[in-house]
């Protein structure tokens, strides 16, 4: 390890501190290190030495008891679905799985068979790890990880942003050159948190390799060689074995490592060559026993062949039993060099031996892909089977198995149906994936096919129906794009061409979803041909398609403000919706994230959570994953409405993976909006995260004009003022809503508009801040909302304020208190009643104002809003506060019922105080689901409670209890 003492110094620090969180851990304390695992980035050039050093980190682990586990990405099998986790999980005990309640969750990482959430897998990984990582800390080494597969490479990033909350290193090897934009992008901008550390190798140094050399080489061969080699350590010692068989220092010009590579093959005799050419080809399937077979030789000669190639350093052996060249380098140098039909020829003899022996069609795909020269019915087969079976967990694997296939499927009549069902199969793929402009192509190459084609009417049918859904999945496409206009017009065009009665359902279903969110059409423009498919569903009694449409149609009233329409049409719809098994609902999830949002603009609360919690769940078992977002943003919505702050952030961050995973900047900054809003609501005043993520969303929205962008700029005025840039607050707001505000959603203006009151009066413009005032007054008015009116109170309170009338002002923002909890929003109630409280104060009202705070400050405490609590401390009216129901008989019988709880159980009730749902908490403790719902029936049956909301509202008394009570400890 000449030359790498630094490197290595910096990793004993990070081991001993996982070995040292271990420690820490036993006794019940957090993992040290910010209690978060860490990230090594070691990076160079082909042959600096990474996997070297990697190999030593790796003996250092082992020798403090951690688990070590290592895996290599390989430069062949990049569309092998995590294939360097794969080959890293290979390395467990067999029974390190005994007991793990998510072992089906993580089943492609361990290459067993099962239909899973790709984003699940992701949480469930690091639960995974988390568990190996008892008792003695757990080294997770990837090696030359820019040759990593796409699913690998987002399973990695999920790691990196969301660190593993155990005494957990990871540690990553990989060619700053070759290395993925995307991979380089995120462990770049990880650096900053602390999260990642780099450690980029360099050449060694003339003396290291000196010593390297050893003491029998003259110095100034050795320097020839040096700078020959310009240190880097594998050409070194190949120029050095070369050397040693004959090559002359004083040459002027020293061959190319790749000629010395390959001048050492053809030394080998044809057996043995064969050998080394086979191993090349099978790359992670190359056992004795595999290159046996494909090689056609065994017995004692074979294994002669083999010692002698290993003696030579060419052939190494694994823990796991595969034979393997000595270095990547080699690798690519001898697989290039075979001949092209020898190569088909390994290829094939190996998928035929892997099919024989059982292996998964994901297996076979990779020697399947690389032996067809033509059309091949069996083979295409296995593809498009291997395509099926990644399609959830690794669709950028899915997309290009189903290309390999359509390269090979002949372009006749016979084969014209297929190939459009694997095109739009494709095109589904790559939207998942995040090549949303190539699917969009795709799709629209699809559509511009002759509708008609040979087969008869059955086919012509068929054909249509398959168009109709490219059409509409092109237009969701185009959506997540950025382009409504064009995606309106792509369903209006579809509508004219007098489609059958259930593709009129889904043609108008997509149409009323696209058009709110187009700049240059209002729901008000599609509302007849929304109307033609409810009565296209109604004429076909398609009940589902019925509800959908009704969903739809109530969102896009709710968005204009038309409330009345939009009641009707969310009770029609939720009464439909409820009536209906999951298993119908399957094709209704989009439609049931628009319904919980119209239920949210609507104020209905409990029904939106009800219905965006079933459409997640059917979205999650049907691999609807672009779907998946709006019903977390929904919750999210909700959640800090009515303040579960931790659980509305929690949703948020869920949400941001997959948008970040279908590659959509419109998905990215809607999802970042609704995270800057649930860290505004959770941060204390001063918190610098919310505006930084808001300004992630902004940027994420470009130029756009559309709703994802104006809700974006909306969130970014709320997070500047909150900022204390009252400015920027102001300047952002009118950006997002463009003349007289017109691109801000009508149902939701009263609200924002409040931020331009805030900060026209901080900047000493009042008569601004009257007009925008006097404007949510009246808006809020016509909408007839209690969480907006309650907003527009806030606002007017402003005015009698202005001239000294604090008892009216009072007044209104108790007012606003009330109209709040009137519909559950208790954030905002809670904000009105911090708001009004030393306004209750300064108009003589004493009593009234310590009443006022201390709800107020109660549940700022129960949400777990750190911006609340915040207000709470700077509005903490004069006197004595902490007197108060809570040194009472009633406190002692709380503490008594909630003393009889294990810690685990109390852990447990916290968390569902903070709105988590079951699997939300799973997820945070590492636990199966039914082992939380198993804990939660415990709590309700030692506390005498029945439902989550009364156990939720136990542990928000008991905390505001401690701390009111911790407060008035200090005083005394």
């Amino acid at each position: 390890m000449l030359g790498r003492s630094v490197e290595l110094a910096r990793f004993d620090a990070l081991l001993d501190r996982a070995a040292d969180g271990t420690r820490g851990t036993a006794r019940g304390e957090e993992f040290r290190d910010s209690g978060r695992s860490r990230l090594v980035d070691i990076t160079g050039e082909a042959g600096i030495g990474k996997s070297r050093l990697l190999g030593e980190v790796c003996a250092r682990a082992r020798r403090r008891g951690m688990t070590v586990l290592r895996g290599r990405a390989t430069e062949y099998e990049r569309q092998v679905p995590f294939q360097v986790f794969t080959d890293a999980l290979a390395h467990l005990d067999p029974h390190a799985l005994d007991g793990f309640q998510e072992t089906d969750a993580v089943a492609p990482l361990l290459q067993r068979s099962g239909a899973v959430d790709r984003f699940g897998l992701h949480r469930s990984t690091a639960g995974l790890l988390a568990r190996l990582a008892a008792p003695s800390g757990l080294l997770l080494a990837l090696d030359d990880l820019h040759w990593a597969d796409p699913a690998s490479l987002e399973l990695l990033d999920h790691l990196v942003r969301h660190p593993v909350h155990a005494p957990v290193v990871l540690a990553v090897t990989r060619r700053d050159r070759q290395s993925p934009e995307s991979l380089a992008a995120r462990l770049t901008r990880e650096l900053d948190t602390g999260t990642v550390v780099r450690l980029g190798l360099r050449p060694l140094s003339a003396r290291d390799c000196a010593e390297l050399a050893g003491p029998g080489l003259p110095p100034a061969e050795t320097a020839a060689l040096y700078a020959a080699s310009e240190g880097n350590p594998f050409y070194f010692l190949t120029l050095l074995q070369a050397h040693r068989g004959g090559m002359t220092p004083e040459s002027s010009a020293p061959p190319g490592l790749g000629t010395l590579l390959l001048d050492e093959l053809t030394v080998l005799a044809p057996s043995q060559r064969g050998i080394v050419d086979a191993v090349a080809v099978l790359g992670e399937h190359a056992t004795p026993a595999m290159v046996s077979r494909v090689t056609g030789r065994s017995g004692t000669a074979f294994t002669a062949d083999v010692h002698a190639l290993t003696r030579r350093d060419l052939l190494r052996s694994t823990p796991q039993g595969l034979l393997t060249l000595r270095h990547p380098v080699v690798r690519t140098l001898v697989h290039e060099s075979t001949p092209f039909l020898r190569r088909v020829e390994m290829h094939r003899l190996a998928a035929q031996e892997l099919a024989r022996a059982g292996a998964s069609a994901a297996e076979r795909a990779h020697h399947v892909e690389q032996s067809l020269t033509a059309w091949d019915p069996a083979a295409v087969a296995v593809l498009d089977e291997a395509a099926a079976r990644t399609a959830r967990t690794a669709p950028a694997s899915c997309a290009h198995w189903l290309d390999v296939a359509l390269r090979h499927l002949p372009h006749t009549p016979e084969h014209t149906a297929r190939r459009r069902e694997l095109v739009l199969r494709r095109a589904r793929a790559l939207a998942a994936c995040g090549g949303l402009r190539e699917s969009r192509d795709l799709l629209q190459e699809l559509i511009a096919t002759p509708r008609r084609s040979p087969g008869g009417p059955a086919t012509g049918e068929n054909q249509d129906r398959l168009r109709v859904r490219a059409v509409v999945l092109c237009a969701l496409v185009e959506r997540h794009l950025g382009r409504c206009t064009e995606a309106v017009a792509l369903l209006r065009r579809e509508l004219a061409r007098d489609p059958a009665p259930a593709d009129v359902v889904r043609l108008g279903l997509e149409l009323g979803s696209a058009a709110p969110q187009d700049s240059d059409t209002s729901y008000a423009q599609v509302r007849s041909e929304v109307e033609g498919a409810l009565a296209a569903a109604r004429y076909t009694g398609d009940e589902v398609g019925e509800a959908g449409v009704l969903a739809v149609a109530a969102l896009g009233e709710a968005y204009e403000g038309n409330m009345t329409a939009a009641h009707g049409l969310a009770r029609q719809a939720a009464a439909l919706v409820d009536s209906l098994p999951d298993n119908d609902l399957t094709a209704l999830c989009e439609p049931l994230a628009r319904l919980g949002w119209a239920e949210a603009f609507l104020e209905h609360y409990p029904d939106a959570e009800r219905h965006a919690e079933r459409g997640l769940d059917i979205a999650r078992r049907s691999g609807q994953l672009y779907v998946v977002p709006h019903l977390l943003l929904c919750l999210s919505h909700v959640r800090v409405q009515t303040c579960r702050v931790s659980s509305a952030l929690e949703l948020a961050d869920q949400a941001e993976d997959i948008a970040r995973g279908i590659g959509s900047d419109q998905m990215l900054a809607f999802v970042l909006a609704s995270k800057a809003a649930a860290l505004v609501a959770a941060c204390p005043p001063g918190d610098p995260r919310p505006l930084a993520v808001a300004e992630e969303a902004v940027a994420a929205a470009g130029a756009g004009v559309d709703w994802w962008a104006s809700t974006a700029w909306c969130i970014f005025g709320w997070a500047a003022l909150m900022a204390g840039d009252p400015v920027r607050a102001r300047d952002a707001t009118l950006q997002a809503g463009g003349p007289e505000l017109q691109r801000i959603q009508p149902s939701m203006r009263p609200l924002y508009l409040e931020i331009l009151v805030t900060a026209a009066l901080v900047t000493g413009r009042s008569e601004e801040a009257r007009g925008w005032a006097e404007r949510a007054h009246k808006e809020a008015e016509q909408l007839g909302l209690p969480m907006q009116r309650a907003s527009a109170l806030r606002s007017i309170a402003h005015l009698p304020l202005a001239q000294g009338d604090t008892a009216a002002a009072a007044d209104l923002f108790a007012e606003a208190a009330a109209e709040s909890a009137r519909c559950g929003a208790v954030f905002w109630e809670a904000h009105s009643l911090l708001l009004g409280a030393p306004l209750e104060a300064a108009a003589g009202r004493g009593r009234g104002a310590t009443h006022t705070w201390l709800r107020g400050r109660r549940l700022a405490e129960a949400g777990g809003s750190g911006m609340l609590v915040g207000l709470a401390d700077a509005n903490r009216p004069p006197g004595d506060v902490s007197e108060a129901p809570y040194d009472s008989p009633e406190r002692a019988q709380l503490t008594q019922r909630l003393a009889t709880l294990t810690a685990r159980e109390l852990e447990i009730a916290e968390l569902v105080a903070q709105g988590l749902t079951s699997q939300a908490i799973a997820d945070r403790l590492y636990v199966s689901r039914r082992t939380v719902e198993t804990h939660v029936s415990r709590a309700f049956r030692k506390t005498g409670v029945s439902s989550r909301t009364a156990l939720a509202t136990l542990m928000a008394r008991r905390r505001a209890g401690s701390r009111f009570g911790d407060a008035r400890a200090e005083q005394d």
